[in-house]
């Protein structure tokens, strides 16, 4: 038999985490609760997790620190929809940006929260087996470059260090991971933020532009991530495991 879905909802509202909890789990899911970062760590050192509920106003570490901290690590990500209030536009901007897989704001209706949780999970799992995430080497290399898949900026052949914000590397990271391969838009943004596009979408082509210019990648004739018309992009450049650091 399979098991439920395992979610996991951390907000310092404790009637709100009761009320959510007892909800989720008669729709048919297993609920942790967690008030603050250090139960949600707690939580996730000893069960699986299949999806994060967090908000982003905690006490102490806030929800978009730790959903900074989540991203960071090197396993397969656990997808996460944040909460915001309805005034904190630019959080939830900075949300998507780090990582989150959708946002909500409060307040809002128990029958919404659950029909984003089941977007995000099908989002998630509709992915192709030739899709789904690889294991994480320490670094890779391609070209004259090198990323480090821990600190998460690149380093090229003189040993300079070039910083990339959350939505460039994990578009380089997907990119990575599927060399030789044309990626839609609708594919790099499922895999890179767990979300459908609209047709007024540019955010792909935005976050592609700027990677271009971290790898200094000309436009007429780029030796990286080529553009394919009314397709999507390529990753074109050999990519292989570094030995040594990065």
């Amino acid at each position: 038999m399979d098991q439920p879905d395992h979610l996991l909802l951390v907000d310092d509202d404790r009637q709100l985490l009761s009320l959510l909890a007892q909800y989720l789990g008669d729709s048919g899911y297993r609920v942790s609760t967690a008030s603050h970062a250090r139960e949600m760590r707690a939580v996730l050192a000893g069960a699986r997790v299949d999806l994060i509920v967090l908000d982003v106003m905690l006490p102490g570490e806030d929800g978009l620190a730790l959903c900074r901290e989540l991203r960071a690590r090197g396993a397969v990500p656990i997808p996460i929809l944040m909460l915001t209030a309805r005034s904190e536009e630019a959080d939830r901007i900075v949300g998507l940006e780090m990582g989150a897989d959708d946002y909500l704001t409060k307040p809002f209706a128990s029958r919404e929260l659950l029909a984003r949780i089941r977007a995000v999970l099908r989002r998630t799992r509709m992915l192709p087996p030739n899709l789904q995430p690889v294991a994480q080497a320490r670094a890779l290399a391609f070209g004259d470059w090198v990323l480090d898949t821990t600190a998460r900026h690149l380093v090229d052949r003189e040993g300079t260090m070039v910083s990339l914000t959350g939505g460039e590397y994990r578009m380089l990271r997907v990119l990575l991971d599927h060399p030789q391969r044309v990626l839609t838009r609708d594919q790099l943004l499922n895999l890179t933020q767990g979300r459908d596009s609209d047709p007024f979408d540019r955010s792909i082509d935005l976050v592609i532009s700027r990677l271009r210019q971290r790898l200094r990648d000309g436009s007429r004739e780029p030796r990286y991530i080529k553009t394919v018309r009314n397709e999507g992009y390529v990753f074109c450049a050999e990519v292989s495991a570094h030995e040594g650091p990065p």
